[in-house]
């Protein structure tokens, strides 16, 4: 058995707030015991962890922060390696890159494409699902309005049929998470309907709806915004479009992408103060660049040419996902945008976690929850990162 680990020391983000000097223990894949420091209940697990064979490491944290895994709900790729076009081996180096920047928990992001190759694609994306390496899979497109496309091949893009749309939940063979849609067209109600049916997230995004269309998706299950503030219409005084129905209901998490080039920190803190820190989701969208570098990348067919960490389309220019990881996201929100870490570090794990339906097991630093954290220091640059108890970087401290 693995030895026992004792994190000591640090400020220990819990779902209470803050525990200055706190301890996490870990046994095996689990968190055992958590702050603030309780040496009562922690004495059994320490005591079997002396069994023969097994040890207790203790390591001191302070001066530094823990705080739980990242869960991306919404990333395409990372590391040179593209998750709606790469081989398997690509794929798991995406993952890869992703986790070494604090992403334990990640959704795969397809991109539109045929529906022959989105079908291969999502059994592809399955089998790693089944594997444990990712969460599952978000489909965005091909069901998203020509006029809101982004970086989508509009050739490529259609209505959403729910025949269509029931036959990638089905090639995902129940690993399908979240499908993002234009609501408001031909065929969007009934699919919206369709994928709550199968408990699969609709999420309203690549959409030109108004606000009354965008309150009807969410009447019929719609709970999700998909990077909110891009790719729809602006917010209006006579025409208030989606993003205030998106941020006035309570039933709708709203994506951000906080990288500083998708959107002006006021439009953050308007989303944080309409919507609350309960939900909002930080997800990367990152591409195949995320943690590898500039140059001309692949997005679905489209080429995309990264400079200065900004991804663009060659044709066009529009924005085409980002460069992001998820610990330059919470490292922003806190030292540039002025948010408070609790709800910075909230919109990057629990609640995630819970609007995956996976807050048993991940988004919060609990007892018997998936010993998932993330060591960083006084500046918040991570420092460490551990998954189900194993260091995938080891704490680099001093």
């Amino acid at each position: 058995m693995a030895p026992t680990k004792v994190l000591t020391g640090a400020r220990v983000v819990l779902p209470t707030g803050t525990v200055d000097n706190g301890r996490v223990t870990v046994e095996g894949t689990r968190i055992v015991a958590t702050a603030p420091s309780d040496a009562a209940s922690e004495a059994p697990a320490i005591a079997a962890a002396g069994a023969p064979g097994n040890g207790v490491e203790t390591l001191d944290l302070t001066g530094y922060w823990l705080v739980p895994g990242f869960v991306d709900l919404h990333n395409h790729g990372g590391g040179g390696a593209s998750f709606p076009s790469g081989t398997v081996d690509e794929v798991l180096k995406g993952i890869r890159t992703h986790r070494l920047h604090g992403t334990t928990t990640l959704v795969a992001s397809t991109v539109t494409g045929d529906m022959d190759v989105l079908v291969r694609r999502a059994g592809l994306l399955a089998e790693l699902a089944e594997q444990g390496d990712i969460a599952g899979i978000h489909f965005e497109g091909p069901f998203i309005s020509p006029c809101r496309k982004g970086a989508h091949s509009e050739e490529l893009l259609r209505d959403p049929d729910p025949a269509e749309v029931r036959k990638l939940i089905d090639a995902a063979h129940g690993r399908a998470k979240m499908v993002t849609l234009a609501t408001e067209l031909p065929g969007g109600l009934d699919s919206v309907r369709l994928l709550a049916e199968h408990g699969v997230i609709a999420a309203v995004g690549h959409t030109d709806a108004t606000y009354e269309q965008t309150v009807a998706a969410i009447d019929a299950g719609a709970t999700v915004a998909t990077h909110l503030f891009n790719a729809m219409p602006a917010l209006g005084h006579r025409a208030p479009g989606p993003i205030t129905a998106l941020l006035e209901d309570e039933r709708v998490t709203v994506e951000l992408i906080n990288d500083g080039t998708h959107l002006h920190p006021a439009a953050l803190q308007l989303a944080f103060h309409h919507a609350g820190p309960g939900r909002v989701a930080f997800v990367t969208d990152a591409m195949d660049a995320a943690g590898f570098g500039d140059g001309r990348y692949l997005l679905g067919p489209l080429e995309v040419e990264v400079a200065d960490g900004v991804a663009r389309l060659v044709e066009g220019g529009s924005i085409a996902g980002s460069t992001l990881t998820l610990d330059r996201a919470l490292k922003r929100a806190v030292t540039v945008d002025g948010l408070p870490v609790e709800h910075a570090v909230a919109a990057l794990s629990a609640n995630p976690a819970r609007l995956l339906g996976m807050d048993d097991r991940i988004g919060s630093l609990e007892p018997g929850k998936d010993a998932d954290l993330v060591v960083l220091d006084a500046d918040f640059t991570l420092k460490g990162v551990m998954r189900r108890g194993e260091w995938v970087v080891a704490p680099q401290l001093g």
